[in-house]
């Protein structure tokens, strides 16, 4: 093995490593007659067999806003997974992260968000939360425990996504944490690159992980659903706020990834290795200046992602040596076998130019154009030859391009 192929998982609780942990994790075959998956429950109205009982709201489900069995095989799950004391589904990542920034933050309020956040992340952001009166900054990825000079009275939570929604920074997860909480500030995390599986926020300070499940838990592109786990200081108040929103999410989409859950570990030992193979073979291409890949020992946040995840998922970005979005053009519209689309952990290969125009500090790369890939399950040796042809396109003059 490698330099950068930091595959190892450590032991979870009760001794179970987590992909064993996933097989077994939120349901119990015993309690339901045998079956090794839960029922599919379909419900909004929930009976009570008294008055009483529906006054008090002594019984486990009361509607089905609130949760059913399948919901909560789910959140147990992932409770498994995370470490967590609690979690909450949500329709999609971005809600995951809508929710608890709804949740913990108030008119007057200061929020420190990494720079190199997910686009829509900063949309909300820079639109609901500033006209709740929000005061919204951001701040350079590689600040580490700096951020404590970024506290104010004011300042109620830290927003962390690691690495870096499309060039990939890496950040010191436990140093913000403990400068947010010395500040008396709340931390919140985008864990979705990295899966329970190669990182738990919460052993490193984070009060509250956040995930696309749409990504890598659901991993078949047919499914939108997102999850935040949090800590017992942290849950009643985001479960709260889930309910007041009147947000959750149907059976059908929490059983696709409960299943989802099942083969995750082995998906994603797949997609480590061949983005891994690809990141290898691409930084040997003259046509690219740099791959922004943290499992790469070239990669400058490598330490970083050494010393805290165990694994690397299926996504990264390279710099392009010169060229803009024509060049970019030319390069992605000649791919067959990467589909041009957004989202990734998904089984197909994608591929996209970026948007990095919002960032404030951390800065995009000058050298050329970004693209980024969500290395998919397909065989490696026939995405080397998709990429081939992209670099072709790239080789040809200016003139075929633009009758191409």
């Amino acid at each position: 093995m490698q330099e950068g192929e930091k595959v190892s998982i450590e032991k979870g609780f009760d001794g179970l490593r987590p992909q064993t942990r996933a097989l077994r994790a939120g349901h119990d075959p015993a309690s339901h007659h045998g079956f090794v998956n839960p029922a599919v429950v379909h419900a909004s109205t929930v009976l009570f067999p008294n008055t009483d009982t529906m006054r008090k709201r002594a019984q486990l489900y009361t509607y089905g806003l609130r949760g059913t069995p399948t919901t909560e095989a789910l959140e147990r799950a992932l409770d498994e997974l995370e470490g967590s004391a609690g979690t909450i589904l949500v329709p999609s990542g971005l809600a995951a992260v809508s929710v608890p920034l709804l949740a913990f933050l108030s008119s007057g309020d200061h929020l420190l968000v990494v720079d190199s956040v997910y686009g829509p992340t900063r949309l909300f952001c820079d639109t609901m939360l500033k006209r709740m009166g929000v005061e919204v900054e951001y701040f350079d990825p590689a600040l580490g425990a700096g951020i404590a000079a970024r506290m104010k009275a004011n300042t109620r939570a830290l927003f962390l996504e690691a690495p870096g929604s499309n060039t990939f920074e890496m950040i010191d997860v436990r140093a913000m944490s403990d400068a947010a909480h010395a500040a008396g500030a709340l931390v919140m995390m985008d864990n979705t690159w990295a899966t329970p599986l190669f990182f738990r926020p919460l052993e490193h300070g984070v009060d509250l992980s956040i995930h696309a499940l749409t990504k890598y838990p659901g991993g078949h592109s047919d499914v939108m659903l997102g999850s935040v786990s949090a800590t017992r200081e942290t849950y009643q108040r985001l479960r709260a706020a889930q309910m007041q929103l009147g947000l959750n999410v149907g059976g059908d989409d929490a059983y696709l990834v409960f299943r989802g859950l099942k083969t995750m570990a082995v998906r994603l030992a797949h997609h480590q290795a061949a983005a891994l193979e690809i990141a290898r073979w691409m930084e040997a291409r003259p046509e690219v200046s740099r791959v922004l890949h943290p499992a790469l020992p070239s990669f400058p946040g490598h330490d970083l992602w050494k010393r805290q995840f165990s694994g690397a998922s299926g996504l990264f970005s390279v710099v392009m040596a010169g060229g803009g979005t024509r060049e970019a053009s030319a390069f992605l519209d000649a791919l067959q076998i990467f589909g041009l689309g957004y989202s990734w952990g998904g089984f197909e290969s994608l591929a996209l130019q970026p948007d990095l125009s919002d960032r404030t500090v951390a800065l995009a790369p000058e050298e050329g154009p970004v693209l980024r890939f969500q290395i998919g399950l397909e065989d490696v040796e026939d995405l080397k030859d998709d990429l081939l042809r992209g670099f072709e396109a790239l080789a040809a003059p200016a003139s075929a391009r633009d009758m191409a």
